[in-house]
This record gives structure tokens, sequence and C-alpha cells, in this order.
């Protein structure tokens, strides 16, 4: 089956090209995302970012942002106040270069998809002054996130470890299990990440990569690694501090929330389609470059980024997340202890037994010079039944011989 490619339902977004800050948005271009807004511009999807928080910066947001939780116990209960004392403003970066929504005259920062609706919650990365480890935030958010209509959720962090916490297996599930997307960075080798580590090494979550402005793997704004999806620019980009500035940053902190928008596109333009077949449409219509060694490649994924063909393009429905399945990883590596042996069952009926003899008593000790009646019956009576025999054939063996002597002496002898 083939999803239909949807008529364009949304008019353009208000977009200048000519305003500084717009015109420094090469990825609006380069990724095709301004022409992808022509069918849609992620009307009725939630973006969850699990990230420092979404600072108010200045009202830029304007309602995008449409709930929020903090995990850390530091933050807000509304997930809004920043996190962190090294880059509290990452958060705000994140959601921004996703989903800001952009000035009314077509000016400013804009997101991927500017009219999607946000959901901002904090956590205290390793170094904050958190109340609870880092893994148990990221496990309440998850499900938060997943209860509060996220469509999509954003991860721009990596652990820099292949494994994970366990408490990760049941969140991730549970968001596969509601249908949600799962965007994850893949990590900068500049940060000392040199092949992917969890959570873009979990099954079924769509792992990002960065390119350069050529599309060219980046050195240090991206690394490596066979669960890599998709690229996406992460070289010179553009997003909102939480106080409403404008910044440049790098890293695929600022590939990932490119997808999520993509992704929020895609949901938005076929709400009948599941996160599988979503992530399917962005790795089946990536754009291969001669450095592609593979299909999947370790460092390009499936490809380069294209929004609108992601949004435009027919494409065969599948039947399984082609990331992978974590139902499946969890049931082969995460083993269940054994249950503990339970009591077996009869499964005959018992026979009763008559009770054995009463054991003879014991006899009383005696003399060890005299016969026992045990030594006259296993000693004494057989050597008699033995000796008396042999006796008397000796004798008559000794008596028939005197006879003979006697009878030669009677005897005359002949000439």
């Amino acid at each position: 089956m083939q999803a239909e490619t949807p008529a364009p339902t949304a008019p353009p977004v208000p977009d200048d090209p000519a305003d500084p800050v717009r015109a420094q948005q090469y990825w609006l271009d380069g990724a095709r995302i301004r022409e992808a807004w022509n069918t849609t511009l992620g009307e009725g999807v939630t973006i969850a970012v699990l990230d420092t928080g979404i600072g108010k910066a200045a009202g830029a947001f304007g309602d995008s942002v449409a709930g929020g939780v903090d995990e850390s116990g530091v933050g807000s209960k509304d997930g809004r106040s920043p996190v962190g004392v090294i880059n509290s403003d990452h958060g705000t970066l994140v959601a921004s270069t996703a989903a800001a929504p952009g000035n009314a005259d077509g000016t400013g920062m804009i997101g991927v998809a500017p009219r999607a609706k946000l959901l901002s919650i904090s956590l205290g990365f390793p170094g904050s002054s958190a109340t609870k480890p880092f893994t148990e935030q990221v496990a309440d958010g998850m499900k938060w996130a997943v209860d509060h209509g996220a469509k999509v959720i954003n991860l721009s962090f990596t652990t820099n470890t292949l494994d994970w916490d366990k408490s990760w297996d049941d969140a991730f599930l549970y968001a596969f299990e509601h249908d949600v997307v799962v965007i994850v960075a893949a990590g900068n080798r500049g940060s000392g990440t040199s092949i992917v580590g969890a959570p873009a090494t979990i099954p079924g979550v769509l792992t990002v990569g960065g390119v350069d402005q050529t599309g060219t793997a980046s050195v240090e704004a991206s690394t490596q690694g066979i669960t890599i999806g998709v690229m996406a620019p992460s070289e010179h980009l553009l997003g909102l501090t939480a106080d409403g500035g404008v910044v440049s940053w790098d890293g695929t902190s600022g590939a990932a929330p490119i997808v999520a928008g993509v992704a929020a596109l895609v949901r938005a333009a076929h709400p009948e389609l599941d996160a599988a077949n979503v992530i399917n449409r962005i790795i089946r219509t990536a754009i291969k470059v001669p450095e592609m060694t593979r299909t999947p490649d370790v460092q390009y994924g499936y490809g380069l980024l294209d929004a609108n063909a992601a949004v435009t393009a027919s494409v065969p429905a599948v039947k399984a997340n082609p990331m992978g399945d974590l139902k499946e990883w969890i049931r082969l590596y995460r083993r269940a202890a054994s249950p503990a042996d339970p009591t077996p069952d009869a499964t005959a009926t018992p026979v009763a037994v008559p009770p054995l003899p009463a054991a003879d008593a014991p006899t009383e000790p005696g003399s060890p010079l005299l016969p026992s009646a045990e030594t006259l019956r296993y000693g004494t009576l057989p050597l008699l039944a033995l000796t008396v025999p042999g006796t008397l054939i000796a004798l008559g063996v000794t008596a028939a011989a005197r006879r003979i002597r006697s009878e030669r002496g009677r005897r005359t002898p002949t000439p």
C-alpha cells in the first residue's frame, strides 16, 4: 500500500528570504523545507523536547509551547526555566530549530515545522544540581511526553556508551507502543564522541548524523555508527537563546530537531501513517551521496534529508520500523530471570506399605573365649562336618595298609 500524496492544504508561512536571519538559515532550501511548506506547516502535531528546558525567549515562541514539566527537581514546574550552568540555552536552541513560529512579518528565526506545538521537559544533565538520576529523569520525561500528546520526541544528547539503563527499555517501548516517532542526535567528534552512543543505539529510534553546508559528513559536528538513519545540517546553525537572542551553533544537537520538524511535517501531511512509516518515508527519500559505500552507510545512513520528498513522494508502506524492534531486542538481550521453582504436583497415588517386622532383640554380650550361637552356626558346625568324615577315611586307609603288610609276611618264596 502506498500513501497518497496530499494536495497542498496550507498557505506558505510568512517568509522573507531577504531577512538577515532567514538568509542564514541555509537548510531551509538545502533540505527543501521551504518546498514542503507548500503542503504543510506541521499543524496538529506536538513535538516534545527533552532537554534543559525551553526558555521564554522574549515571547518568540508565542503560544507554540503547549505545556511542560520539570524532571530535574530544580527547575520550574512547567519546564520553562532553563536548567544547568554549562549550557542552559541548549533546550531553547533545539526547540527553536524544530518549531519556532517566526515573526508575523516573515522575519526572524523560524523552525522547520512552524505551526507544530511544543512540550518542554526540563532535565538536569550530569554536573547539574538535579535531585534524581539522569536516567530516571529521561525515563519519566518520555512517559510524561507520551501521556501529554507528543507524536514526535526529540533527544539531542548522548551518553557516550553503547548500552543504556534498563529503565529506558520500558520508557522507549512505551513511546513506540503509543505510536511516537523518537528522534535522537548521533553525537559529535568535537565533543569526544567517536561513535554513536545511547540513546542513539536503541532499536527503533531515528538517529541523525550531521553534514556541513556542502552535504559532506561533518568532521567535528557529527560522528559515525551503524545506527545512523539520516543526515541533516549540523554546522553554522542558528537558534534562539532563552532570552530571545539569535546565536550560531554547531552539532547534531541541531541536526536532530531539523529532522524532528520534518517528522512533524510528515505526520501532519499523512495523519494516517504510523510512526514506522513516518520514519520509513524520511529515510527512503533521503538523497544518496557518492561517498556512501553501502545503504545504510556508517557515516551517512540512508543519505541526506529531503523534506519535500519525505512529505510528497510516493513511498511503499512498511509493517515494521526500519530502524529496529526494541521489543525483540529486549526479548533477546534482557532475558527475564527464571521464576522460582514451583512446588511439584503429585503425579501418582501413594501406595500403603505394610510395616516391617520388629528387629531381633540384641543378645547379651558373653565371654570371647566361649563359642556363641553365631560361631557355632557359621564356624564350628561346618568345620565338624568336614573333619569327621576325613578322619574316618584316614583311619580306614591305615587299617587296610597294615593288613596288606601282614598277609605278605606269611607267604613262602619259590625257587
